[in-house]
């Protein structure tokens, strides 16, 4: 008769420990193991399917046909089994033939069999394979029992982990083969170097406990210390305003102080499951309800319950992480993280590859600050990543190779030997200007947002900063930045630019950006709502102690001060008017004022390209934003991968927007200058040269390849070039640039 009890499961474990400890290859344990969950079910039948990619595999079955053992395949989703292994749940029925989706497999001789029993083989949330149990009676299995093929189920995948069925036909062992994935670019550049996980998968050496009491005792000791922990940070003096990060560690603490929780928890011990087994299975459960949950702070607050299992998960193994020890060609691999901690990790890292992450996201902007090739969207690389393994980043194609075979990695080293070699012919430009062949001479601008950046204004041969980012200094610390430290932050900016301009844009936040200590307001479509100058001009206060800041640090040399996201003339007149404000102020407070004062704006909204001459004449310099002004102009979401990518910034009607905003600015003498990462990519940049523009601010690492292209052209050819490509009625003029360099053997 079947057993209905914590005692039968733990029987049960221990047979399957005793059978696992036996000798033995891959399959002859996951025959071992169907034979005895077969007689502890009292079933008929009892069948493991492992999952290769989307094919599920009968591996191993007792009461099947033998012969159908690794003949019979099953797509995720086809059939009962594939249905549990898309699901990631449970399902049980004791009327299997007239079930939905029921798929009858002839050479297995399953006929007969009425009652059917499946649960996934799972670890973190990755599926590895389906546990089924069959009668030919009709049979409703009672809850204890899916509970314990779910425990069994658990340890076979702890078992997958450790290599335990590997062999001929069975499993390759884990974490052996190479892997690749294609990501998105989050930022360009290529590198070699070994996998440093953010977050250590904690490897459990022993899934089945010996004693359930000292399970359940590591268990309570190692939430208290968890508490523990939630408590003290919950403590600590820059969490005592109110906000979102305190938010999150509120729920944190509810978690770890959830009765249900830990109660599912201890009752898998009681079962016969280690401790971190336990939590393991509470946590795989997490992660499937996380990914069903329709409601997007449902989402978030399981999120959040799942990083508190990987804290329990640490605590109870012991793993005590020193990021500071880090190889010589690291590579950081993590599912995502913050701006914070990516600066913790510096320049000490060859490169970043995350499984989450969008390419506007606080991790990007660092990665691009700091020169890191950065891929994002990288499918299951925390999963198939473990410290130490040999891992080839391409951020120029999105593309990641782990495990690399040595034929993978010679190409890629050529590659990179071939980009080294263009870096040191860039690197021999550096004082040359950008002229033309047909005496043109542009402009080159960085765009920079920390102070490591300032080293690379005299190493690119860039004129001056174009665009320097103010808000990374806020989202990076958990505090309002004091007045004092910007002031010296900014002092310092200048001093190392030496006499090249810097031009400051004023705090840019809303949208993807929201500050640790801002409550975010709740927006349907935030790129399009309270941000960037919005922002400041409804709360004044950190704009007016911004202002402050900058015109301090100027110490009486030149300011060059960018509002962001102006739509209106009014928003610009409103913020010029608080900076002239400040000046004042500071000049009664008897301190000194800069010797020139410039203030611009960024043409990023459409609507501002058509605003009254008034405002073209008021504003002392324009730079078009072309991230956000492309997003805008096309529709396109620039986070959103279905579109981004298929407006191109080269086609006719937006370059016929871009001349209009010229001539505005040419009949009022305002300077315009384009900045984003279309004005780093050298037929872009051509292409913006031809139209008119003199000056372009774009990432050091792309001032070179720009200024090589162009010291190559006769732009004047440039331009017949583009206005044939119109004339003709063609909707891009790229192909019409691309062939004509490439007939000229100029092609980047």
């Amino acid at each position: 008769m079947p057993f209905s009890d914590a005692v039968g499961s733990r029987v049960l474990l221990t047979r399957l420990r005793a059978t696992l400890a036996e000798p033995g290859g891959g399959q002859e344990r996951l025959d071992r193991i169907v034979r005895l969950v077969s007689e502890g079910l009292v079933a008929e039948v009892c069948s493991i399917y492992l999952r290769r990619d989307d094919v599920l595999e009968l591996s191993a079955t007792e009461g099947l046909n033998p012969e159908s053992v690794h003949l019979t395949r099953l797509h995720v989703g086809q059939g009962l089994v594939g249905q549990i292994a898309e699901s990631a749940e449970p399902l049980s029925t004791s009327d299997a033939a007239h079930t939905r989706g029921w798929r009858f497999l002839p050479e297995t001789g399953e006929e007969g069999l009425a009652s059917f029993c499946g649960v996934p083989i799972q670890r973190l949330g990755e599926v590895l394979g389906v546990l089924v149990v069959q009668n030919r009676e009709p049979r409703d299995y009672t809850d204890d029992e899916i509970y314990a093929l779910e425990v069994v189920a658990m340890v076979i995948a702890e078992m997958a982990e450790l290599g335990a069925f590997v062999g001929p036909g069975t499993m390759d062992r884990p974490h052996r083969r190479p892997f690749f994935v294609r990501g998105l670019v989050g930022q360009e550049g290529a590198a070699e170097g070994t996998v440093v996980l953010h977050e250590p998968q904690i490897v459990v050496t022993q899934p089945i406990s010996d004693d359930p009491e000292i399970e359940r005792t590591r268990l309570r000791a190692g939430i208290e210390a968890l508490r523990a922990e939630v408590d003290e940070m919950l403590a600590a003096d820059y969490l005592n305003a109110s906000g979102e990060h305190r938010d999150v560690l509120h729920a944190y603490r509810m978690f770890a102080h959830d009765k249900g929780w830990v109660r599912r928890m201890e009752a898998s011990i009681d079962l016969g499951l280690t401790a971190e087994v336990a939590v393991e299975k509470e946590q795989s459960a997490t992660r499937t309800r996380m990914s069903r949950a329709a409601d997007p702070y449902l989402r978030e607050r399981l999120h959040d319950l799942d990083d508190l299992s990987n804290r329990l998960l640490r605590l109870l193994s012991g793993d005590q992480r020193n990021g500071s020890e880090l190889p010589p060609d690291a590579i950081l691999v993590a599912r995502n993280i913050g701006p914070g901690e990516l600066l913790d990790y510096g320049r000490k890292l060859r490169g970043v590859v995350l499984e989450e992450g969008s390419v506007g996201s606080h991790a990007a902007i660092v990665a691009r600050a700091l020169a890191i090739p950065l891929v994002i969207q990288a499918a299951r690389i925390t999963r198939e990543a473990m410290t130490g393994d040999a891992i080839l980043v391409d951020g120029d194609q999105g593309h990641v190779h782990l495990r690399p075979e040595e034929t993978v990695a010679k190409a890629f080293r050529e590659k990179m030997d071939m980009l080294h070699e263009a870096q040191a012919a860039y690197a021999a430009l550096r004082d040359k200007p950008a002229t033309t062949r047909d005496g043109v001479t542009l402009g080159l601008y960085m765009n920079a947002g920390l102070m490591a950046d300032l080293p690379s204004l005299a190493k690119c041969g860039a004129l001056g900063v174009g665009l320097f980012r103010t808000e990374l200094q806020f989202l990076i610390r958990s505090t309002v930045p004091r007045r004092s430290e910007l002031a010296a932050l900014y002092s310092r900016i200048l001093d190392a630019a030496h006499d090249k301009p810097v031009v400051f844009r004023t705090l840019d936040i809303g949208s993807d950006k929201v500050l640790p200590y801002m409550k975010r307001a709740d927006e349907p479509n935030p790129a399009l709502g309270w941000r960037a100058i919005r922002v400041a001009l409804d709360r004044q206060g950190i704009m007016r102690m911004q202002l402050q800041a900058l015109i301090r640090a100027a110490k009486g040399r030149p300011l060059r001060i960018m509002f962001p996201f102006v739509a209106d003339p009014g928003e610009f007149e409103a913020g010029r008017r608080l900076v002239l404000d400040e000046m004042i102020r500071e000049q009664s407070l008897g301190h000194t004022v800069p010797s020139e004062l410039k203030i611009g704006a960024m043409l990023e909204v459409p609507s501002l390209a058509f605003a009254g001459d008034g405002f073209f004449e008021l504003a002392d310099f324009i730079s078009i934003g072309g991230n956000d002004l492309k997003q805008f102009f096309f529709a396109a979401d620039r986070e959103n991968e279905l579109v981004r990518r298929r407006y191109d910034m080269l086609s006719t009607s937006f370059l016929d927007f871009l001349e209009h905003v010229i001539g505005r600015c040419a009949g009022q003498g305002t300077p315009l200058s384009f900045c984003g990462e279309d004005a780093g990519r050298p037929v872009e940049a051509l292409g913006l040269a031809a139209i008119g523009f003199r000056n372009l601010s774009m990432r050091p690492a792309s001032i070179g390849p720009v200024k090589a292209l162009l010291r190559k052209i006769d732009l004047s050819s440039a331009r017949r070039v583009i206005d044939s490509a119109r004339r003709a009625g063609e909707r891009s003029v790229r192909p019409a640039l691309e062939a004509w360099l490439q007939e000229g053997g100029l092609l980047p």
